[in-house]
């Protein structure tokens, strides 16, 4: 017995009920990550369904509130959709939560639709250097937790111009600058942790956490071994791009080979991102509402829809 729904990329499809491809060849490029190809055909077979279900449960979290604002005779504005992105560090989360932005926003009933990564709430190098965790970056203990699930309950409060605060993984740390969220109609928020719980977190004396606040949950999903290959490949990737940048807290990386970096990459793996993944993200995808499981190529699969 299974809590979820099946579906292959097929039957997947038939569900997009004719809703129109808005984006151009342009926008996907643009939307795509650094070790990923996202084809129309991914986009309009796998993320034009997805789009048109987060509609549908949108457009009934607005009726309910409609109702209930009319029994009320409240005049406050209703709150946001809530929608969480969780996965692996190098599964492809953030280039999904940029093409569901996209996708949303070109919907009437929701044209405003915001998008928060949780690197935001990072603690600042200094703090992580200062704690002794710099190579515990991304587990729960690295994370000012407290200050995020402010946010989201202001978020979802429908409080006014809040800031974020940018991360930058250029310099690998916290960034001077903040991003301003004012009250959405939706808001995406992308990251490691975003469906974790309390038990993640035994060392916070509150029980509230991000996963209590979300609409809707999705997890990027692959194969371990598979995952890791493409961390391989985007950490070389990066030593021809990002690294090279003026300020890369990685610019030491470039002066490697190409095997050193490839060894480089797998030790860093298996002492931090596959660690992680294994101890702290794997284990929330059961929490999700649905899942994307992607081969080898990064195209999903299967799609997995709790009932």
């Amino acid at each position: 017995m299974t809590p979820y729904l099946s579906f292959n990329r097929q039957q997947w499809a038939e569900l997009r009920n004719a809703v129109p491809m808005t984006l151009s060849e342009e926008d996907l490029k643009e939307l795509q990550g650094v070790n990923e190809s996202l084809t129309m055909q991914e986009s309009v077979e796998i993320y034009l369904p997805l789009a048109r279900l987060l509609n549908l449960y949108i457009a009934a979290r607005q009726s309910r509130n409609s109702v209930l604002h009319s029994f009320l005779g409240g005049q406050d504005s209703a709150p946001p959709f809530i929608i969480g992105i969780a996965g692996s560090v190098a599964v492809g989360k953030s280039t999904t939560a940029r093409l569901l932005k996209a996708l949303l926003s070109r919907w009437e009933n929701h044209p405003k639709v915001e998008l928060v990564t949780t690197d935001g709430f990072l603690y600042p190098k200094k703090v992580l250097d200062d704690r002794g965790i710099m190579h515990r970056k991304g587990f729960p203990e690295s994370y000012d937790i407290k200050s995020l699930v402010e946010f989201v309950s202001d978020v979802k409060a429908g409080k006014p111009n809040l800031t974020v605060p940018v991360y930058s993984h250029i310099t690998y740390d916290i960034t001077d600058e903040v991003k301003t969220i004012d009250r959405p109609d939706v808001l995406i928020i992308e990251g490691l942790n975003v469906l974790q719980s309390g038990m993640d977190y035994p060392q916070e004396p509150h029980r509230v956490f991000v996963s209590d606040f979300l609409d809707f949950s999705l997890y990027v999903d692959a194969d371990t071994d598979v995952i890791e290959n493409w961390y391989i490949q985007r950490f070389l990737k990066f030593r021809q791009g990002a690294f090279l940048k003026p300020g890369s807290y990685f610019s030491h990386y470039t002066q490697l080979s190409e095997q050193q970096a490839i060894t480089k990459a797998k030790d860093i793996w298996h002492s931090i991102n596959g660690l992680n993944l294994n101890q702290n993200i794997l284990p929330t995808k059961g929490r999700a509402q649905l899942v994307l499981k992607k081969g080898p190529d990064h195209s999903v699969e299967e799609i997995l829809l709790r009932k």
